[in-house]
């Protein structure tokens, strides 16, 4: 590999021994040199190095590539090309706007969806859409809008596609809102549990395997555009090894990857978790992959009688009472097999009684060094936090308050959300933190609104949270972005800083996340990203270094029109939307001059079950 030198940079390296700096080497996909631009070139020079290519940062602010230690890329993923993103809107007319026109280029039988990432509290309008209105610009196409893990909207097609009417019954823990005549409304409710809203979402149409590929590299790209080099993926429901997994494993296997990626498996199997980790765990070791794509244990789900949602507008779950022994026969094995895990937790209540089986577990086989973590943890008092010291573990957190924090407050006062999440106190005791964002459907993927809520304590309707004493300092936010990461997938010491020796992932930002004001934290992005010495993505002057990706797939696909995260608060691409409009019908496309599906083969064996009879072929040029 070529020599890699980076000038003319603000770098800060989070490393104490050179803690800021104007240049670096990277040679071989690490570090090789840090400092003053002199110094940089001296050290390659006794190396018997010279630079194969030289970036000037142009003055701007270099920082370790960010490492979300919770998110779910992987299924996120596999469904990005189909989804409307409304994350950083600041309008619901602008999102309103948005869906009518994605609903107008969707064909049948397509749904549009809206899969979370956002907050009616983000909007000025300060609610979400009406189902009345969801079906006035959507009589025939089926849409689908999940807001949270609280609720779905389904208009009245997406009612008839699920098959939904008045003799579906109501699923445990989830509510089918019925008018006077006990038809469905549209409106599902998660009563606490979630689990009728990702099955109905299940119930879709899905990408061919073909276009999952093009969709995670989308996502991939999509989370470079914003700094990020590295995830913990968290599995999550519906979520099967290995199954699912099939498109993360080909696109490692081409070189594909812009992301490192170490993932964790969750139980699909309510009664069956023992047996699903017993048999993965015939199929992985611990730890098994390399730097791009690495197995990283069990969870986040462990047992399913130890899940306690974090629905904020709903009263706390009472966990079952045969938690405990279930929880003990899945984590004797994994400690057994020396597999890391994590669990999520909200509540206090419900790490105490993890705890008490973790506890008793380690004394009958030692945890001894193994990593294990809890996620979310809102709600944790000090004593269980003193507790996760003594056993080795850590807290993994997540900026679910930035979207939450309205129902929290409503339901358990301002007091109470002072210390909700207590990131100060778990830093205070020792205990590894590392940040990240539950994304995608319980929050937005983009790590600068996670960094604004650690620095402001501030939702993302503007209501603040937090007393002095439980913000954080911007570099205090940023470490744990980077190099507190790192621990919860045994990376440290190999990334998070910029030291030599290093793995090379960094980012240069659009602004100085060090110098700008409070308000512009979460409309920061990457100019440039690098991954293993490699530029994975480019913006501006920056942009002809990175390799050019295909478009989305499908091409009525919502990326290709309006992107992802919308920075500043403004729809992007909603004006162009408009120009994309079919001229005749189904018989034209005036951006691209051939036919339609109908005279052209699909690449996929269910083309009835994906396209319908009105799909534009233009993926296929």
């Amino acid at each position: 590999m070529s020599t890699l030198l980076i000038r003319n940079a603000r770098i800060t390296t989070l490393d104490p021994t050179t803690p800021q700096a104007d240049a670096l080497a990277v040679h071989d996909g690490r570090v090789s040199a840090v400092g003053e631009e002199g110094q940089v070139r001296g050290a390659l020079s006794r190396a018997g190095l010279e630079a194969g290519r030289v970036i000037d940062a142009g003055g701007r602010r270099l920082v370790p590539g960010l490492n979300d230690s919770h998110t779910h890329l992987i299924r996120g993923g596999l469904n990005y090309n189909l989804e409307l993103r409304w994350d950083g809107l600041r309008s619901l007319a602008d999102a309103m706007a948005m869906l009518k026109a994605q609903v107008d280029v969707t064909p049948a039988p397509q749904w549009v969806r809206v899969v979370g990432g956002f907050t009616a509290e983000q909007f000025t309008e300060k609610r979400l859409p009406t189902l009345a209105e969801l079906n006035a610009l959507a009589p025939d196409t089926p849409v689908f809008l999940l807001h949270l893990y609280d609720r779905a909207l389904l208009n009245g097609a997406a009612l008839r596609a699920c098959g939904y009417d008045r003799n579906t019954p109501d699923p445990p823990g989830g509510q089918i809102v019925r008018d006077t005549a006990g038809n469905p409304t549209g409106l599902l409710l998660a009563k606490p549990n979630a689990l009728i809203l990702y099955a109905t979402l299940a119930k879709g149409p899905r990408l061919p395997i073909e276009y999952q590929a093009n969709s995670t590299r989308h996502f991939m790209r999509e989370l470079n555009r914003l700094g990020i080099t590295s995830v913990i993926d968290a599995g999550g429901g519906f979520q099967n090894y290995p199954e699912d997994y099939q498109v993360i494993e080909q696109l490692h296997r081409d070189n594909q990857l812009s992301v490192r990626i170490a993932y964790n498996l969750f139980t699909q199997n309510k009664g069956g978790e023992v047996q699903d980790f017993q048999r993965w765990s015939e199929l992985l070791q611990p730890r098994q992959g390399d730097d791009l794509l690495r197995h990283n244990g069990a969870g986040e789900m462990l047992v399913f009688s130890a899940a306690d949602f974090e629905l904020f507008n709903e009263p706390r779950p009472e966990l079952p009472p045969g938690l405990e022994p279930e929880l003990h026969d899945v984590v004797r094995l994994l400690v057994e097999k020396r597999w890391p895990f994590r669990i999520h937790a909200t509540y206090d209540e419900s790490i105490t009684r993890i705890l008490d089986v973790y506890e008793q577990v380690n004394r009958e086989v030692p945890f001894d060094g193994l990593h294990w973590f809890i996620d979310h943890a809102e709600t944790i008092t000090p004593r269980n936090i003193e507790r996760i010291r003594a056993l080795g573990g850590g807290l993994a957190i997540q900026h679910r308050m930035a979207y939450q924090g309205e129902a929290f407050v409503q339901r358990y006062g301002a007091d109470a959300a002072r210390h909700t999440p207590p990131v100060r106190r778990m830093l205070q005791a020792g205990v590894p933190v590392g940040a990240g964002t539950d994304a995608t459907r319980v929050a937005s993927y983009n790590p600068w609104v996670a960094l604004s809520w650690l620095v402001t304590g501030r939702t993302v309707g503007g209501l603040s949270l937090y007393g002095e004493e439980n913000l954080l300092e911007r570099e205090e936010a940023l470490r744990l972005w980077t190099q507190g990461s790192a621990w919860f997938s045994g990376d440290e010491g190999r990334k998070g800083t910029l030291g030599v020796g290093q793995l090379a992932d960094f980012c240069v930002l659009s602004s100085d996340y060090f110098a700008v004001d409070d308000a512009a934290i979460a409309d920061i992005t990457s100019v440039l990203t690098v991954l293993g010495g490699q530029v994975v993505h480019g913006d501006g002057e920056f942009g002809p270094l990175a390799p050019v990706l295909p478009p989305a797939m499908p091409d009525w696909s919502p990326v290709n029109r309006f992107g992802g995260y919308h920075v500043g608060g403004a729809a992007t691409g909603l004006v162009a939307a408009h120009a994309h409009m079919h001229a005749h019908g189904a018989g034209g496309c005036r951006t691209h001059t051939h036919s339609h599906a109908a005279a052209h083969a699909v690449p996929t064996s269910e083309p009835n079950a994906f396209w319908g009879a009105l799909g534009c072929s233009c993926f296929a040029f």
